[in-house]
């Protein structure tokens, strides 16, 4: 039974999706890149990091009473947090209207790892949208998942904090992937070349190689989407901002087979308790 339930839970996979500053896109990408996992047949795990300030359960329509704060101020389980959106999507909303700056002491983290490990065999997926930028109580966090995607957007100011952000990381944690995808991108010109200027920027000032993962082109669909407060790939998935995700998503799981996520796992909950004794 142990030996059985340790199989699974090496073949989750736990991402994080991040910016080096608010306002690229970066919830929207999670929630569609979420459902098209789904699509694909993979057991998803949403969790909105940004706590506090969340909204995923608004681009998703569904106006959630509990929260990840609940988790830890309440003494709540995650199964108590987890709802049921579109496609039968499983998300943990962030909370909204905090009165006072959240943080997670070692407790609150201990916490935190004991409840994921809980759930952890049933998903294949467990995905983090964490809040823009990078901050200490979300560190052990970023340095031991799987893998991180870096959303951002062609502004000069969003590629040098998506650099500033990716940096920091890597200093302190050399393994992580970086996965790079371009939001609001106006012209695949325009995309392409802010793929390849982080790209070698990272290459050529940290030695480090990230991947191109894609861009996702300016589409008026999106902000259509949030207003009906419905996900853009399910509102119109005939959109060019709906089949870039599906070409992002397919480019991604065809980087990752079973093998590699096997070879990657077990590490996650063990490095997380590691930064934790660290601190």
């Amino acid at each position: 039974m142990l030996l059985n339930r340790m199989d699974k839970e090496t073949k989750t996979k736990a991402i994080a999706v991040i910016s080096g500053k608010g306002g690229v896109g970066k919830s929207n990408f999670s929630l569609n890149f979420s459902l098209m996992l789904l699509k694909r047949g993979f057991n998803v795990l949403l969790f909105d990091m940004d706590i506090g300030m969340g909204n995923i359960d608004i681009l998703l329509g569904q106006s959630s009473h509990v929260s990840i704060i609940d988790m830890f101020n309440n003494g709540l389980s995650i199964r108590d947090l987890i709802k049921k959106g579109p496609e039968n999507l499983s998300f943990i909303a962030g909370g909204t209207g905090l009165t006072k700056v959240f943080t997670m002491d070692q407790q609150k983290l201990d916490y935190f790892i004991d409840q994921l490990q809980s759930v952890s065999q049933e998903y294949d997926y467990m995905i983090f949208d964490m809040g823009a930028g990078i901050s200490e109580d979300r560190l052990q966090l970023l340095m031991a998942v799987h893998e991180i995607f870096v959303i951002t957007t062609p502004e000069p100011t969003s590629i040098t904090d998506a650099y500033a952000a990716m940096k920091y990381i890597h200093m302190l944690e050399k393994n992580i992937p970086f996965y790079l995808v371009v939001n609001r991108a106006q012209t695949d010109k325009e995309g392409r070349e802010t793929l390849i200027r982080l790209t070698n920027a990272m290459k050529q000032f940290l030695g480090k190689e990230i991947i191109k993962l894609g861009m996702l082109p300016e589409d008026r669909a999106v902000s259509k989407a949030v207003a009906r407060q419905m996900p853009f790939l399910l509102l119109d998935p005939a959109t060019k901002v709906s089949r870039a995700i599906v070409e992002i998503t397919d480019r991604y799981l065809s980087k990752n087979t079973d093998a590699e996520i096997t070879t990657h796992s077990f590490n996650f909950f063990t490095k997380l308790r590691r930064f934790l004794l660290e601190r």
